[in-house]
Formats: structure tokens, sequence, C-alpha cells
């Protein structure tokens, strides 16, 4: 029987402990300014990846296996949208985020990404639509990370917009490591794109013949959260280390990240990984955790049902059961919390009503509310 190395092995007695002890719904989970209720909306969807709240406070909320669906404001889920793509539904791969454009209320257009599969396996592609009665029109894919590749791991697949309306695209090396430190290849790599799927002519890599013009930075191992700071409009990432080493990245334009050259984790063999300090000329990450939290979706709070978490982080974490919040002061962690709710969360998002809204990672995923305890 293969041993864990210890820094899983603690991890995963972490998690199975916190699952043991987290509330249950209709019970209270506690945090450091009170409790806070939880409250079921929808079950059984088949592992719940991203949510996207529409005007009229109804949400888009997709499945990995490929279902996108409407959650109504009744708290019922639609039958599953016609016209969402073929997607690769293997181990980590699938239908992943959604987002709405920054003009939807205009132009009905969202955005999805997806595991998309073709010649030498797939791919994390972005695709756009617009989203009609019980179905997606005039999809179109964006952005189609290459090349294809083996392997059913590490896809990334969030999307974020800035305020000057450009598209952050996050990905993952698809457990290839050195191609994250390829800038031909647009593996393990943070993607900026007008929402036509264009490139901004201030990209970093624009105009040279040795790199991909979409890349903003690179070095990246697993991102899977991403959200823009609201004072400032910096754009935040989180990845997955190896065993540990799971970051919070500031991606800046043309900066190497260093994976697989440097990480705070080490191999899951239990070999080591130098440390980022050992190569000063790779950008560090803000915020690294050992044992992991296995990071995944994540927000900037602006609501006011919790005013003392205004402009806060919220992470959704699968290793960590629960929600990660972070306090940031001119780009650094000040203070952090672990909101336990027994649960793999894979996405956070805020409800209209400033409500916290969480996706449980299952089989029989959950979409649960979190509000102050009266």
């Amino acid at each position: 029987m293969r041993k864990l190395h210890p820094t899983v092995a603690i991890a995963l007695v972490a998690a199975i402990y916190t699952a043991a002890c987290g509330p249950a719904v209709g019970e209270t989970a506690a945090s450091q300014t009170g409790k806070l209720a939880v409250e079921e909306l929808a079950t059984g969807l088949d592992h719940p990846w991203g949510i996207a709240f529409l005007p009229d406070g109804r949400a888009l909320v997709t499945e990995r296996a490929g279902r996108l669906r409407l959650l109504g404001t009744d708290n019922k889920l639609s039958e599953p949208l016609a016209g969402v793509p073929e997607v690769s539904a293997r181990g980590q791969g699938g239908l992943l985020d959604v987002a709405l454009d920054p003009d939807f209320k205009t132009n009905r257009v969202i955005f999805f990404s997806y595991a998309e599969p073709g010649p030498g396996g797939a791919s994390t592609a972005f695709a756009r639509a617009v989203l009609g009665e019980g179905k997606l029109d005039n999809v179109t894919v964006v952005f189609r990370q290459l090349p294809k590749v083996s392997g059913n791991g590490h896809y990334g697949g969030r999307i974020v917009f800035s305020r000057q309306g450009h598209m952050f695209l996050t990905t993952g090396e698809r457990q290839k490591m050195t191609p994250s430190q390829d800038l031909m290849s647009h593996l393990g790599k943070v993607i900026r794109l007008n929402r036509d799927g264009t490139v901004p002519a201030d990209n970093p890599f624009v105009g040279r013949s040795d790199a991909k013009p979409e890349i903003w930075s690179y070095g990246h191992r697993n991102v899977q959260g991403a959200a823009i700071e609201p004072k400032t409009g910096d754009l935040y990432t989180l990845e997955f280390g190896p065993a540990g080493g799971d970051e919070l990245n500031r991606p800046e334009p043309g900066k190497n990240y260093g994976w697989p050259l440097v990480s705070w984790g080490k191999h899951y063999n239990g070999e080591d990984i130098p440390d980022p300090p050992t190569r000063p000329d790779l950008a560090d990450a803000v915020k690294y955790w050992v044992p992991a939290i296995s990071p995944s979706g994540m927000i900037f709070y602006t609501g006011a049902k919790f005013p003392q978490w205004k402009d806060n982080l919220l992470i959704g974490g699968l290793g960590a059961v629960g929600i990660v919040r972070l306090k940031l002061e001119n780009g650094k962690v000040v203070d952090e919390e672990r909101i336990e709710l027994g649960a793999r969360i894979r996405d956070v998002d805020q409800a209209p009503d400033g409500s916290i809204i969480v996706l449980t990672d299952d089989d029989d995923g959950k979409i649960l509310r979190l509000r102050p305890q009266p």
C-alpha cells in the first residue's frame, strides 16, 4: 500500500475531522463575527462548479457532467439548458465556470468554460453565448487552450472581467508541469483577452515571435480561483500547489510565478522542490498554505449583510471543507479565518441581497446560503 506524504496525510486528517465536526444544513456555522445560518437552496447537482446571478435574481449554475441550469427565485432548478457543447467530463474535466458579460442587461451574453475534447486529448475552452429561453444561442469559442493533451486534471477555468472590460481566463498545466514555463504553450497561464476573443494591444507579449500574445502571466500550476479587488482593480488568483503550497497570487503582466521550478509544497512522492526565495527572479505568492486548503472559487465581498467582511476575500476550500476568509491591506494578508462547513466548497458567490452562496463539490452537490444568525 502506498504511503501518503506527511503533508497530504495531515491535510486528509484535518479534512476528515472538520467534515465530522462541521455544521449540518439548518444549523449554524461559527465565525469570528457571530454565527451564520446555513440554508439549503437546492440539492441533487452533480459536482456543481460555477454560479452566476442574473439581474432578475435567478442564477446560472454549472454541473461538471456538462449541464447548465437556472436556479429560480423559488429555489427550483430548471431542466438543463440546450446548446451546451460536448464536454470531456472525466476526472477534473467537464463544464466549469460561468460568468455574465458586463453588459448582460442589454446583450444577454454569458461566458462559460469547459474541458473540450479534440485531437490529442482535451484542453480548456472558453465560449460566449446568448442566453435564450431554455437554451443557449450563438455559442462561439473565444479562446481554446493549445495544445490539447492527454490526462484528466488541471484545467483551471475561472472567468473574471477587469474594470476596463477585459477578460481574465485561468488555466492549468494539465499535469504536464514543464509547459508552464513555455511561452509558446497556453498550459499553466493566465490569459487576457477582449470580450470578442481578440488580443488587447497592451498585453505583455504582443509582438514577440517566441510567445503567445494572449498570455498575461505564466509559471502557474492549476488556477481555479480569480477575483478583481474592488479598491484597486487588481487581479487576484488562487492556485493549487502539489503536496502543500497552495497560493494566493496577484498576477502582474509578463511575470513568471515559478511552477514547476519552485514551490512552497513538495512533490507527491516526497521529493523536495526548491522554495521560491531561492529564485528571486521569479514572482512569489502573496500568501501560501502548508498544509493545503485546496482553494477553488473566490470573491471579494461587497455586500451589506456582513459589514465586518467588506472587501475581504472569501475562498471556497475543498481541503479546508469550508470558507477561508482573508483581509488584505496594501496587497498583504493581515487576517485569516476558517469557517467550517463540513463540505468541500467548490465556488463562492454573493447573492443580490448580500448573503453568501456556496456550491458543495459532491455527487449530490448542494447550493447553500449563509446569512448572519439573528
